[in-house]
């Protein structure tokens, strides 16, 4: 006998497989019958034009799985029983139609996604075609220290073998969280111990952490207005009920904090984002009173300090904490790059086992060997070394960006100087909307960022939206931010 299998030589679907489907679901559907002889594999194999091992395979699958038996010098035949996991198709052969329609609507019969939650915006889909990308907090890409990089890989990988194929402490290798704390203390002033450090796979799953340490429906959190887009999605989809509080140029305003019991209070002290303002010592001091006196903890998100261009390094709120109310969270995403995905926590000692526990359920730690290399690049110094060459290249090019801005616009608005990867232009009345601002700088082949697009939130209720531009200068030479600001006010002429 023959088969009717109808194979399609151009599938990604390999042909072996083609033909255990279709047998299957002819014996499922009660086209070949229980005890029926099948053809041989060789005849199979002429019939279907294939070679003859892939229709042994093909059977050899099936025999497995219960299909089909094969009796020595006889042949091959149809099972007279399926498999169990087949029990529920094999029946619906046999069952009136309303008894098929009942069984497959209890079938698709699904609990909800109880996840909710939104997409943050990352990625800008006009950005292939810009000539000149300001994207904020983008580090150069030709900064990367590849050659020290590579020199460590090579220096580890030898002596790998045993740490690559084993689990290493969720929290992290202890050589990495020693490396971040000694580096911590005299760049930040925070004097943690290894212990208290957790490695995480970027600030993003360091949000996710705490949220599920501290939050749950309706829990009541602060953040600044505006604020880091990702901070807020993330508090969003836990349920949390969110009190914003609107910054200013002196930072956080601390008088407007609710005086309620609050789970957590998310800031950005050092460098605001997206608004660039550094919060002042006196409200940095309230913040922390307010903290104790409402039993909150402080999520301090430290996402560029390490570019200070004006004065020393700040000393970061988890230094100045008395109440040990302060989480510190760290990233390398701005001062390596971000598809490393590597960041870290610091946290009160009363977490440190809550948080460890947490980041296990998550994904058991981060990969070894990345870790592994990070802590020697800190250790030896070079990232040290790093930090210094690229701040002046930073500094370098935010001054530049400053000029441009002057030299096309004249006096122009501009906050967050003294630190970090982009500015924050507040455009005058004469000019368009930042909306407008933003296409007609892509009509040109520029690209400039709306609060919104440049991943901040302002809970529909701050003042900046509509009048602000964020400018990031990191990413982009000196030569290119120039002419992209040049672009910008010549496409504006017939405008203004």
């Amino acid at each position: 006998m023959q088969i009717s299998i109808k194979l399609d030589f151009q599938s990604d679907e390999s042909l072996q497989n083609q033909i255990f489907e279709a047998i299957r679901l002819q014996i499922l559907s009660g086209q070949l019958a229980p005890a029926l002889l099948l053809p041989s594999t060789r005849v199979l194999s002429e019939q279907l034009g294939v070679s003859r091992n892939t229709t042994v395979l093909a059977y050899d699958r099936l025999i497995a799985e219960d299909y089909i038996y094969s009796r020595k010098t006889i042949g091959t035949f149809v099972n007279d029983s399926l498999p169990e996991n087949s029990l529920t198709l094999s029946n619906r052969a046999s069952l009136s139609n309303k008894k098929i329609n009942e069984r497959a609507e209890r079938h698709f019969e699904r609990n909800p996604v109880v996840f909710t939650g939104r997409v943050q915006d990352l990625n800008n889909p006009n950005r292939e075609k810009l000539d000149i990308d300001f994207w904020v907090g983008r580090p150069d890409p030709d900064s990367f220290p590849t050659k020290s990089w590579r020199k460590i890989i090579n220096q580890i990988l030898p002596f790998s073998g045993s740490e690559m194929t084993k689990y290493h402490d969720p929290a992290g290798i202890y050589e990495l969280r020693k490396s971040i704390a000694n580096h911590l203390r005299p760049s930040r002033g925070i004097d943690a111990e290894p212990d208290q450090v957790i490695v995480v796979n970027g600030s993003q799953e360091g949000l996710n952490i705490i949220s599920r340490l501290l939050i749950k429906q309706n829990s009541p959190v602060v953040a600044e207005c505006p604020c880091y887009q990702g901070a807020a999605y993330v508090f969003e989809s836990y349920g949390a009920k969110i009190h914003p509080v609107n910054v200013d140029e002196k930072g956080l305003d601390v008088g407007l904090l609710p005086d309620e019991p609050i789970s957590l209070a998310y800031v950005t002290p050092s460098h605001q984002y997206p608004m660039g303002a550094t919060l002042s010592l006196k409200r940095r001091i309230g913040l922390l009173d307010w903290a104790k006196s409402t039993g909150a903890y402080i999520l301090e998100d430290d996402y560029d300090s390490d570019f200070r261009h004006k004065g020393s390094p700040l000393t970061a709120l988890a230094g100045q904490d008395p109440h040990g109310c302060v989480i510190y969270m760290g990233t390398f995403s701005k001062s390596l790059g971000a598809g490393l995905r590597l960041g870290y926590l610091v946290v009160p000692k009363e977490l440190i086992e809550p948080v460890r526990m947490a980041k296990a359920r998550i994904d058991n730690g981060s990969a070894w060997l990345q870790q592994a290399v990070l802590a020697e690049f800190i250790s030896s110094g070079a990232y040290t070394k790093h930090l210094r060459r690229i701040r002046k290249i930073y500094l370098s090019r935010r001054d530049c960006l400053v000029e441009s801005l002057e030299k096309y616009f004249g006096k122009v608005q501009l906050l967050g100087l003294d630190g970090g990867m982009h500015l924050i232009w507040k455009l005058p009345k004469h000019l368009p909307s930042s909306v407008e601002m933003k296409r007609i700088s892509e009509s040109v082949g520029v690209g400039v960022y709306t609060l919104k697009t440049g991943a901040a939130h302002n809970f529909e209720i701050s003042e900046y939206s509509e009048r602000t531009l964020m400018i990031g200068y990191s990413s982009t030479p000196e030569k290119l931010i120039e002419e992209g600001i040049s672009r910008i006010a010549k496409s504006l002429e017939n405008i203004i």
